[in-house]
């Protein structure tokens, strides 16, 4: 199972660009004057495999504006929803997106933010394929939503322009 994504970040200097069109159109909103990036689900492709189903919920990263000049490292979460019959044994991996998985990099034009994910609120693991030194996160079905948390972070006193980062993640679901 395969889930697009996408991660969005502003960048604060000392004013606030507007949200694009574009992405107001990716989010499947008319609000043009919306400061707040989202994290939008692109799409999504269910496989059964051996008679079992298994279903993604994916709530949204929002890293909001990034402020260059803090000595602190901005911090968001999001949550991955998955819900699978009961027994049945999943396991989630992120891809690597525009950068590695040591260092994920979102883009704005040609400008670069670095970032990455992680299992959990210490930030001390990177989420990723197994590979790197990262890992995936496994679990068991139960027949309802289990919850597991995606920490971002965006590390602190990086000098980028301002503008709208993205990068895309794939969340790659075997079960």
């Amino acid at each position: 199972m395969r889930i697009f994504i996408s991660f969005k970040s502003r960048v604060r200097r000392i004013c606030q660009p507007a949200r694009s069109a574009a992405a107001s159109t990716l989010a499947g909103t008319c609000k043009r004057n919306v400061l707040a990036p989202w994290l939008i689900a692109l799409a999504f492709a269910l496989t059964a495999q051996q008679g079992h189903a298994c279903t993604l919920n994916v709530t949204g990263v929002n890293f909001g504006s990034y402020d260059v000049f803090s000595n602190a490292a901005l911090d968001s979460t999001g949550n991955i929803d998955v819900n699978c019959p009961s027994g049945v044994g999943y396991s989630m991996a992120l891809t690597a997106g525009g950068g590695t998985h040591t260092q994920r990099v979102m883009n704005s034009g040609a400008h670069r933010l670095n970032y990455n994910l992680y299992t959990a609120a210490n930030r001390a693991v990177v989420w990723g394929d197994a590979t790197s030194g990262t890992v995936t996160v496994n679990g068991t079905g139960i027949g309802v939503n289990v919850n597991h948390g995606v920490y971002g972070r965006i590390p602190a006193l990086q000098n980028v322009h301002a503008g709208s980062y993205s990068d895309i993640i794939i969340v790659e679901l075997t079960f």
